[in-house]
């Protein structure tokens, strides 16, 4: 494990944290999944690129991380205060379908904007459907320790019992009079406003196509109960980190809180990681305001969605982030420089090809993070390698600084190493931003060295060799201010006909 000290910022507590895990070198770790009943629009998808490099940092640090996700299939209502239609049954409606059918389609579609981003698929995807059983226990705990009571034949969680109800949110009660938000509506069954649903009956929503039998009658659950439950049953008790958007917090957060932390007797997740929204000039993207932006969409507009994807990464991911055409487009020309640079690295390509190969293993993609050791073998100076791994860590381990590490990308490009020791240092980095730099080595090299090299095709691999050390040396010279021995190497390389050049990229080269 690398020696990095993890801080992110607490929601409960409202402030910047060390994280230290429930089990030393272990992370439980659960995401709100998606409600699939339409597509996810790119304010969502802001939200699981920053989880997934939360994910992939502990992961890279060094920590053996599990991460759940639920996917939302029934229970959502149009608003989040237990009043509304069902976002699954309006989906089915919208396109004539089933409810099933529905989220099978928007279930695929959410796993390909993930693999088009590069976002890692959690470890465990579970369905809310599969947990009618959970969830029925659950409610059942709650009743008989007296936290729940059944009115208008729902069964309601009992905000009252509690000393500290808005301990996540730090709402208030006035703040919920009715009417004063559009989250928060009058349901007439509940003893107190901010009281909510855990399980409904037939008794609302008649058309509900999915229900259930249970101790209350034929009906299905709230929506909160969900996360509560899958995250027991894949996490256990104890959780370490849970993620969502800052819409998240109140009252779905808030809600998962108040439900477990009763159910189980003991404090259940000890760090709360929100993202913040991802706005246009007419305030969050919505898919309720119609007219939001899909990765496709995008895509269709000549977007790669790496710059999308890189657009999120120079934000901070508390901050809210504006989105416009204007700025996609700077970021673009900054995303297409980049690559520029990388392709223009003077790198074996069978070399390259075989470091990806080997960091990638045979399994599924799913490889550990935490190994770097076939980008290592790659790099020719160790010492800067393991120098730039430790920086990159550092900047991402304080509270998951995308901006700084991205710095830090730069900075390697910058440095006078030789270009296979950049190579290798960026394709670590890429284990964590996943910004396809492996696709752009790959792609640029063929043959013997990168074909961006005038002559490359006829350098063997033994003068390949000797001109990046001898790169690497003169580098080392200059820095030691030995430029006699600097110029003594570059006269040496022109004598067997190679020409370096100093650029504000590094130092490439070409046959004379």
């Amino acid at each position: 494990m690398l020696d990095v000290k993890v801080e992110i910022y607490n929601t409960l507590s409202k402030k910047v944290e060390e994280f230290v895990p429930n089990e030393e070198g272990k992370v439980g770790m659960y995401t709100c999944g998606p409600t699939v009943y339409h597509y996810a629009h790119i304010g969502n998808l802001r939200t699981y690129i920053c989880e997934d490099v939360l994910e992939k940092t502990l992961r890279f640090i060094g920590y053996d991380v599990k991460r759940v996700m639920n996917i939302t299939d029934v229970g959502h209502l149009s608003s989040d205060g237990d009043t509304g239609e069902d976002k699954m049954l309006a989906g089915a409606k919208r396109e004539h379908k089933s409810v099933m059918d529905i989220a099978k389609f928007y279930t695929d579609a959410f796993k390909s904007d993930a693999d088009k981003l590069n976002i890692r698929w959690p470890d465990v995807v579970e369905p809310a459907t599969n947990c009618i059983s959970e969830f029925i226990h659950m409610v059942e705990v709650l009743l008989e320790k007296g936290y729940a009571y059944v009115a208008g034949d729902n069964v309601y969680f009992d905000t009252s019992k509690l000393d500290d109800y808005y301990v996540l949110s730090a709402q208030n009660e006035e703040e919920l009079v009715v009417g004063a938000r559009d989250d928060v509506d009058e349901d007439t069954n509940k003893k107190n406003k901010a009281d909510f649903v855990l399980w409904f009956t037939k008794s609302k929503f008649e058309n509900q196509e999915l229900k259930w039998d249970s101790p209350w009658g034929v009906g299905y659950p709230g929506w909160h109960i969900e996360c509560s439950c899958i995250s027991m049953k894949h996490l256990g008790e104890y959780m370490d980190i849970h993620c969502g958007g800052v819409d998240n917090i109140f009252p779905h957060h808030t809600n998962e809180i108040a439900q477990s932390e009763s159910y189980l007797g003991h404090k259940w997740c000890n760090y709360w990681f929100h993202v913040n929204h991802l706005n246009t000039t007419n305030g969050k993207m919505a898919k309720s305001k119609g007219g939001f932006l899909t990765v496709d969409s995008l895509v269709e507009k000549g977007y790669d969605p790496m710059v999308y994807k890189f657009f999120c990464l120079q934000s901070h991911y508390r901050k809210p982030l504006e989105f416009s055409f204007e700025a996609l487009d700077n970021v673009k020309n900054a995303y297409d420089k980049l690559a520029g640079r990388i392709k223009r690295l003077n790198v074996n390509a069978d070399n390259i090809k075989k470091a990806i190969s080997d960091a990638a293993g045979a399994d599924d993609g799913k490889r550990d993070l935490t190994d770097g050791s076939a980008y290592r073998a790659l790099a020719n100076d160790k010492d800067v390698y393991d120098s730039f791994e430790k920086s990159f860590a550092t900047a991402l381990a304080g509270d998951i600084n995308t901006s700084s590490a991205i710095t830090v990308l730069y900075d390697v490009l910058k440095n006078d190493t030789d270009d296979t020791t950049k190579a290798a240092i960026v394709l670590r980095f890429d284990d964590v931003l996943s910004i396809g730099i492996a696709d752009i080595l790959a792609n640029a090299s063929t043959g013997a060295a990168d074909a961006g090299a005038p002559g490359a095709a006829d350098v063997d691999d033994e003068l390949l060799a000797y001109i990046e050390e001898s790169i690497q040396k003169r580098a080392q010279a200059k820095k030691d201010k030995d430029f006699a021995t600097a110029d003594a190497i570059r006269d040496e390389l022109l004598s067997k006909g190679i020409v370096i050049k100093d650029t504000r990229e590094g130092t490439t080269w070409e046959k004379a």
